[in-house]
């Protein structure tokens, strides 16, 4: 990080970003002491947690959920939750669905398979008034102003917060993962021995990551005092740990050209996948997988400086992370800022959706949802376990149940059958048949899956296409939509054997398992690349030539330049693991209680101004001073912000003191 000499005397303004605040500024609160830059690389700084006995990672996924666990005393073991009640015919349930259940007087009722079972067992007229939800992780990343008072929609229409829904989750998942250390251990298990990860996927902006740590306050599984208790792991990074410990037959190559562990590539893509699913039931009874204290051995063929991609496939999200390997010790290097987007297996239910509306119009499939809301649920189960049927050189037709309640409304809403709408409807890859089901083509259930996968092909193009991103080792796919046969064909012919494509056996778990011996062990990941551009509005000495007129701002005869974006770091800028930025500063009145500083951000490499189109308020750092009253003339604050991590961190010295004064960031207020 270069040091940049700027102006010493600034002082720090609460304008936000508008033309231009010179007039409305008001009194600044603080004027800087020190240079911009002080690199601050002492491992020192980062602290040191207290020891834990468990680390419990809870992979709150869009579509579905589970836990995993290991004792730190026996890292080597990672435990998988255990199975769940309920669960589908052909789709493995070591993991639940993300579906909540909430009585209609708002009390939480049950989670995953169990939520879904009862809901679909009510009757009509009483589902009507309980509260279900699914797939609501996404509105985290897709909301532009998240807030802690974000609403989210239940399958009735109704509204309910965000923040109780995510709690709930998170205080379910806390509970069964207590109940099961406990019966392990033979008494009752104490969450303060327990190092909590969530996960999330790594485009996700700070407000979400924020959000994600106020559910788990709110939910119990940490308290405030103790906030190192609680780990946010970035999803790709938790399979990138993971891939590391791979052994060869953990794994399926779609690149080999001869046969792997029993595998012959020259059977159809896919057929690897499914024999290894198939290795993987038989040996899930003991659902403790053991994982390599050593490097595994596909990594032994890697050498200092060697770069692979891990692309996450997830239920809501595409996440793409570029690491380079540093040796001895095996470190990972964050080569290129996480990309990706709103690309998951998700976007195929959504095409399945506009399908119905082509066929039986929107307004009958709109009333339908909220008038027989657990026949929706149950039509979307039926086309999931189909979905999962759909292969590039699939020949016979897939069936799809169509509740009966979906015939019998369809008949009163239009007076006339479904079978009719299917005639009238000029979608001609889809049939009735007479069993009471849509019959559809492969090449219909393919065309569902293209503008997702597309999607993902040409992200994967331009990320290819990064001078960072030359000479891959290695590709990873992974999540639960990487078994997808038709993602995996178009993966590798976009590649055309570029480099080769690793596919872990138990896909859907590899982010679970990585993000256990995340919390093992964070200080693997040793450099990330920071998605944004961080830094606060200041005020500078106004040099002519230098500053546009319309900035100047005279305050008791000196001349300012307002609105100054004064850089913390940059995007894409390489950032060290507790990596400092450390600032002094002083308060305008020596009585002031709280000092603000509003953090700025931008996609851009280099800002300005904070009023330069594309910058953006997204925190507030408050500084808490009071009881610090000191006899110095000039007090001096100094705020240290931590960038390495997944999360910034901030702290501020009181340098007469020598006393910490409490600081956070908060992302979440408007």
């Amino acid at each position: 990080m270069s040091e940049k000499d700027t102006a010493t005397d600034k002082i720090l303004t609460d304008a936000m970003a508008n033309p231009s605040p010179a007039k409305s500024i008001g009194d600044p609160g603080i004027t800087p002491l020190s240079p911009s830059h002080i690199q601050q690389n002492d491992s020192d700084q980062v602290q040191s947690g207290p020891s834990f006995v468990v680390v419990v990672a809870i992979d709150f996924g869009t579509t579905s959920s589970g836990y995993a666990y290991a004792f730190t005393k026996e890292p080597e073991c990672i435990h998988t939750m255990r199975r769940w009640e309920g669960g589908d015919p052909g789709v493995s349930n070591q993991k639940t669905p993300t579906t909540i259940l909430l009585t209609p007087d708002r009390k939480f009722h049950s989670f995953g398979y169990a939520a879904r079972d009862f809901y679909h067992d009510l009757d009509p007229s009483e589902s009507k008034q309980w509260l279900y939800l699914e797939k609501f992780k996404m509105k985290l990343h897709t909301t532009p102003n998240l807030s802690i008072n974000t609403d989210l929609h239940a399958a009735n229409g109704k509204r309910v917060k965000a923040l109780d829904i995510f709690a709930y989750a998170l205080a379910f998942f806390k509970e069964q993962a207590l109940k099961e250390l406990s019966d392990q251990t033979g008494g009752d298990f104490d969450n303060n021995d327990v190092r909590w990860v969530i996960t999330v996927p790594a485009i996700w902006k700070m407000p979400a990551k924020q959000f994600m740590r106020e559910a788990a306050y709110k939910s119990g599984l940490v308290s405030r005092d103790t906030p190192e208790q609680l780990i946010i792991a970035l999803e790709p990074e938790a399979a990138s740990i993971y891939c590391r410990k791979l052994r060869l037959h953990q794994m399926v190559d779609l690149a080999t050209s001869n046969t792997q562990n029993g595998f012959n590539p020259n059977d159809n893509v896919g057929s690897g996948v499914s024999q290894a699913k198939e290795h993987v039931r038989r040996n899930r009874q003991s659902r403790t997988f053991l994982v390599e204290n050593v490097i595994g051995e596909l990594w032994s063929e890697l050498e200092e400086g060697d770069r692979y991609v891990v692309v996450d496939c997830g239920g809501g999200t595409v996440d793409l992370t570029v690491h380079q390997i540093r040796l001895p010790e095996g470190h990972l290097k964050e080569l290129y800022k996480a990309s990706g987007g709103p690309y998951g297996s998700i976007g195929i239910d959504f095409e399945f959706e506009k399908l119905l509306c082509r066929i039986f119009g929107q307004d009958f499939i709109d009333q339908f949802k909220i008038k027989r809301p657990a026949a929706w649920v149950d039509l979307m189960i039926a086309f999931e376990s189909r979905k999962r049927a759909a292969a590039p050189d699939r020949t016979n037709p897939l069936n799809i149940n169509l509740p009966f309640s979906f015939i019998d409304y369809y008949k009163k809403f239009r007076g006339h059958s479904v079978e009719h709408a299917l005639r009238k409807s000029n979608v001609d890859f889809v049939k009735w048949s007479s069993q009471g089901m849509l019959r559809m083509s492969p090449d219909a259930m393919n065309s569902l899956f293209k503008p997702t996968i597309d999607h993902i092909i040409q992200h994967l193009t331009e990320l290819f296409e990064k001078p960072e991103v030359c000479d891959i080792k290695f590709l990873f796919l992974v999540g639960g939509f990487a078994e997808s046969p038709l993602l995996q064909q178009a993966v590798q012919n976009m590649l055309q054997g570029r480099c080769r494509i690793i596919i872990p056996h138990d896909v859907g778990l590899t982010i679970l398992k990585g993000a256990v011996l995340f919390g093992l062990d964070p200080s693997v990941i040793k450099v990330r690349r920071s998605p944004l551009t961080y830094g606060v509005g200041v005020l500078n000495r106004f040099v002519e030539g230098k500053h546009p007129p319309e900035k100047l701002l005279v305050k008791d005869g000196t001349r300012w330049c307002t609105d100054v974006f004064d850089t913390f770091i940059a995007a894409d800028q390489s950032v060290a693991l507790g990596e400092m930025v450390k600032r002094s500063y002083t308060p305008a009145k020596p009585s002031q209680q709280v000092i603000v500083i509003h953090v700025y951000c931008s996609e851009k490499e280099s800002v300005s101004f904070i009023s330069e189109p594309g910058v953006r308020k997204c925190g507030t750092l408050r500084l808490d001073v009071s009881g610090t009253e000191s006899t110095a003339q000039r007090r001096e604050i100094q705020t240290l912000m931590q960038f390495g991590d997944t999360e910034i961190r901030a702290m501020a010295v009181d340098v007469s003191t020598g006393r910490t004064v409490k600081a956070g960031i908060d992302f979440l207020s408007h």
